[in-house]
């Protein structure tokens, strides 16, 4: 039994949660943002984003080892993975994923039509995205595009549909995952070589470090003229600038080869980020 509980862990990924923050973090970022214009906060919707985050991100990590487990078993980070390493069975592996596949359609009771809608288009992605490292030069933007879905799922959640605030918080959050997914990238670029898959490091070469700035820029270009609409105080961006911060300290970790504590590292940018709007809405006067 304990075995069977490890397995279930190993495959969903829980026992590496940062995959679960990463989406997180824009998600509650969103559901702030559009309460401004709302003037309140459903606290259910927090509720409904933390369970539905926890199932999609697990459903997505089954599907991902259902349909590389062989590549997986090529590649040192992922030959221990269950499927890869033979500790669980495919079938084991698809009545795991129904399950949770199941929950997750559940929670679709409790939403408006339109993220019914939203959601099922990125459960259709979701299940293609392992997929596309066989034939998109850059399978990370593919990724961006998909789960920075959840911006425009939370906005419409609060029945926002034309909002320009998420579409920039959609463009940006997209930007920052292909960044920070290219560092996870970089750290298989030896292996994805040898198995014949794609990847953004494998695709631009020796500019890599270069596009993931410029990624990243475009991330903090959009959070800025976020806070300029919402005339935010000196105090939202002053934050960004500490925020930059972070991802020197992340091209440093590359540089040294530490290309997924550089990813990890962005979990804090989220944190930091969600943290200082919080204090952003409090000296803006704002109250719900």
């Amino acid at each position: 039994m304990i075995n069977k509980i490890q397995g279930f862990i190993e495959l969903t990924r829980l026992d590496k949660p940062v995959g679960i923050y990463l989406l997180f973090w824009p998600s509650f970022i969103g559901l702030l943002l559009g309460a401004i214009d709302r003037g309140s906060i459903e606290f259910k919707n927090y509720f409904i984003l933390i369970i539905g985050t926890v199932l999609v991100r697990s459903c997505g990590c089954i599907i991902n080892d259902i349909n590389d487990y062989k590549f997986d078993r090529l590649v040192s980070r992922t030959k221990n993975r269950p499927l890869a390493s033979g500790k669980m069975g495919m079938t084991e592996a698809w009545l795991y994923f129904i399950l949770l596949a199941t929950l997750s359609l559940c929670l679709l009771f409790f939403v408006p039509l339109y993220t019914i809608y939203a959601s099922l288009v990125v459960a259709v992605f979701i299940m293609i995205y392992p997929l596309t490292k066989r034939f998109l030069l850059g399978p990370q933007f593919f990724l961006a595009v998909t789960f920075s879905a959840c911006v425009p799922i939370v906005f419409s959640m609060l029945g926002q549909l034309n909002n320009s605030i998420a579409v920039l918080l959609y463009i940006g959050n997209a930007a920052w995952i292909i960044s920070y997914d290219t560092y996870y990238a970089m750290g298989d670029a030896d292996d994805d070589i040898k198995i014949g898959i794609n990847s953004t490091p494998l695709w631009w070469k020796d500019k890599t470090i270069f596009l993931i700035n410029m990624f990243k820029i475009i991330f903090l270009i959009c959070l800025i003229l976020i806070g300029l609409i919402k005339s935010f105080t000196p105090v939202w961006f002053i934050g960004l600038i500490g925020i930059s911060f972070f991802f020197f300290h992340q091209n440093k970790l590359a540089s040294n080869r530490k290309f997924l504590e550089a990813f990890k590292n962005n979990n804090y940018v989220g944190l930091a980020l969600f943290i200082l709007l919080q204090v952003e809405l409090i000296l803006s006067g704002i109250k719900f």
